[in-house]
Protein backbone atom coordinates (compact mmCIF):
# COMPACT_ATOMS: atom_id res chain seq x y z
CA UNK A 1 0.00 0.00 0.00
CA UNK A 2 2.66 2.60 1.04
CA UNK A 3 4.64 1.74 -2.19
CA UNK A 4 1.81 2.52 -4.12
CA UNK A 5 1.46 6.06 -2.52
CA UNK A 6 4.79 6.34 -2.67
CA UNK A 7 5.15 5.51 -6.21
CA UNK A 8 2.42 7.65 -7.18
CA UNK A 9 3.95 10.95 -5.17
CA UNK A 10 7.36 10.00 -7.31
CA UNK A 11 5.48 10.58 -10.67
CA UNK A 12 3.67 13.55 -9.41
CA UNK A 13 7.28 14.78 -8.54
CA UNK A 14 8.68 14.32 -11.67
CA UNK A 15 5.93 15.68 -13.76
CA UNK A 16 5.98 18.85 -11.72
CA UNK A 17 10.13 18.96 -12.26
CA UNK A 18 9.21 19.05 -15.91
CA UNK A 19 7.04 21.47 -16.00
CA UNK A 20 8.68 23.84 -13.65
CA UNK A 21 11.99 22.94 -16.13
CA UNK A 22 10.03 23.79 -18.94
CA UNK A 23 8.41 26.67 -17.54
CA UNK A 24 11.61 28.19 -16.36
CA UNK A 25 13.44 27.69 -20.29
CA UNK A 26 10.90 29.31 -21.74
CA UNK A 27 10.71 32.40 -19.26
CA UNK A 28 14.62 32.65 -20.17
CA UNK A 29 13.84 32.12 -23.83
CA UNK A 30 11.83 35.19 -24.11
CA UNK A 31 13.13 37.33 -22.06
CA UNK A 32 16.46 36.77 -23.87
CA UNK A 33 14.76 37.12 -27.30
CA UNK A 34 13.33 40.52 -25.74
CA UNK A 35 16.38 41.54 -24.57
CA UNK A 36 18.17 41.20 -28.20
CA UNK A 37 15.72 42.76 -29.95
CA UNK A 38 16.24 45.77 -27.99
CA UNK A 39 20.15 45.59 -28.32
CA UNK A 40 21.10 43.86 -31.13
CA UNK A 41 24.45 44.70 -30.44
CA UNK A 42 24.84 42.77 -26.90
CA UNK A 43 24.22 39.41 -28.36
CA UNK A 44 26.81 37.65 -27.10
CA UNK A 45 26.52 38.61 -23.46
CA UNK A 46 22.92 37.62 -23.47
CA UNK A 47 23.22 34.20 -25.33
CA UNK A 48 25.97 33.08 -22.74
CA UNK A 49 23.95 33.87 -19.74
CA UNK A 50 21.39 32.45 -21.29
CA UNK A 51 22.90 29.08 -21.57
CA UNK A 52 24.60 29.16 -18.24
CA UNK A 53 20.94 29.98 -16.36
CA UNK A 54 19.08 27.25 -18.82
CA UNK A 55 22.16 24.77 -17.51
CA UNK A 56 21.87 25.20 -14.27
CA UNK A 57 17.44 25.20 -14.59
CA UNK A 58 18.24 22.01 -16.22
CA UNK A 59 20.65 20.25 -13.56
CA UNK A 60 17.82 21.19 -10.87
CA UNK A 61 14.98 19.20 -12.55
CA UNK A 62 17.42 16.24 -13.49
CA UNK A 63 18.31 16.27 -9.51
CA UNK A 64 14.40 16.73 -8.82
CA UNK A 65 14.13 13.22 -11.45
CA UNK A 66 16.46 11.41 -9.95
CA UNK A 67 15.51 11.72 -6.73
CA UNK A 68 11.76 10.85 -7.74
CA UNK A 69 13.51 7.81 -9.33
CA UNK A 70 14.93 7.19 -6.32
CA UNK A 71 11.73 7.38 -4.12
CA UNK A 72 9.89 4.85 -6.50
CA UNK A 73 12.18 2.38 -6.50
CA UNK A 74 12.33 1.95 -2.37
Amino acid sequence: MLGNIASMGAAIGAGLAAIGAGIGIGLIGGNAMSGISRQPESLNPIRATMLIAAALIEGIALFALVICIIVATK
